[in-house]
C-alpha cells in the first residue's frame, strides 16, 4: 500500500474500513517478581499503592521474596500484552515504593486458554461466577491481595 493511503487508512482510530472495529481481545497476565528479602509488611504497602495506581490488578500474591501479580489486558496481540507486562514493576517500583526484585515470569494467555484449563479442573465446561457485561471478561477478584 502507497505510504500516503496507508496514512489516510490508518489514522490511528483502529477503523480501517469505516464500519467500525472490535476492541483488541482480553489476555489473561500473570506477572512474577523475586527477589532479596524484604519486610512483607512493607511489600504489601507497596502493593496496596501500586494498587491505586493500577486498579485492573485482579489478584496479588505475595511473600518477603517474590510477589504474583494477575490481570486481564486488552492488546493487540501477545507480544504487546507481553511488552507491557515486563515494564510493570518497573514503571511503578518508584512511584509505589515497590521492592527492587526484577520479573522472573510472564505468562500470557488468551481468554480461551483461560476457559480450557478451568474446564478440565471442574470437570465440564467453564462458565464463570459472575454474569459479564457484554464485550468485557468476567473477572472473579478485583483488586485482592493476600500473602501467600
Amino acid at each position: 500500500m502507497p505510504e500516503a493511503v496507508r496514512d489516510v487508512a490508518d489514522d490511528g482510530s483502529g477503523d480501517r474500513d469505516g464500519g467500525g472495529s472490535a476492541p483488541p481481545p482480553l489476555w489473561s497476565v500473570t506477572l512474577t517478581v523475586a527477589g532479596a528479602g524484604t519486610d512483607p509488611c512493607a511489600v504489601r504497602a507497596g502493593l496496596d499503592r501500586l494498587l491505586a495506581q493500577s486498579p485492573f490488578l485482579s489478584s496479588v500474591r505475595y511473600s518477603g521474596e517474590r510477589a504474583e501479580l494477575r490481570y486481564w489486558d486488552e492488546a493487540e496481540d501477545v507480544d504487546d500484552a507481553a511488552a507491557m507486562a515486563l515494564r510493570l514493576w518497573a514503571e511503578h517500583r518508584g512511584s509505589a515504593e515497590l521492592p527492587d526484585w526484577s520479573v522472573v515470569g510472564v505468562e500470557v494467555v488468551d481468554r480461551a486458554t483461560v476457559e480450557h484449563r478451568a474446564a478440565q479442573r471442574s470437570g465440564g465446561r467453564w462458565r464463570p461466577a459472575r454474569r459479564a457485561r457484554p464485550g468485557q471478561a468476567p473477572v472473579e477478584l478485583v483488586g485482592d491481595i493476600a500473602p501467600w
